[in-house]
């Protein structure tokens, strides 16, 4: 019966964690506006922090605030830098990753290519 509880714990532990990655904005005009928008949307969307760091800086911003993101104003080839911290830290850090590979998805929503 306890094994149960165990299970229980465990999984718990697994989706409590800590990663980063990087990717490059490929983004005909960056992160403006509308990127900007679906990129906070979906951070908020996961209950970790999330944080980005744009071309080495040491300055992580709230990857959940749109003022913070559109203020950076990242441009096409900027490096950033994503990390989360909490639960479901590993699926957001690969959705965000993800979205800005596919160029925020654009293409789907507009019919145009960036």
């Amino acid at each position: 019966m306890s094994g149960g509880l165990r299970v229980g714990n465990l999984e718990g532990e697994q989706i409590h964690t800590s990663c980063q990655t990087e990717v490059e904005v490929k983004h005909g005009v960056g992160l403006h506006a509308r990127p900007s928008v679906t990129f906070t949307r979906l951070a908020k969307s996961f209950p970790c922090s999330i944080e980005v760091a744009i071309n080495g800086s040491d300055v992580w911003l709230n990857g959940k605030s749109i003022i913070k993101i559109m203020g950076a104003r990242i441009r096409k080839g900027s490096l950033l830098k994503i990390r989360a911290e909490g639960i479901l830290a590993e699926e957001a850090i690969r959705a965000l990753k993800g979205l800005v590979e596919r160029n925020f998805d654009e293409e789907k929503k507009h019919g145009r290519t960036a």
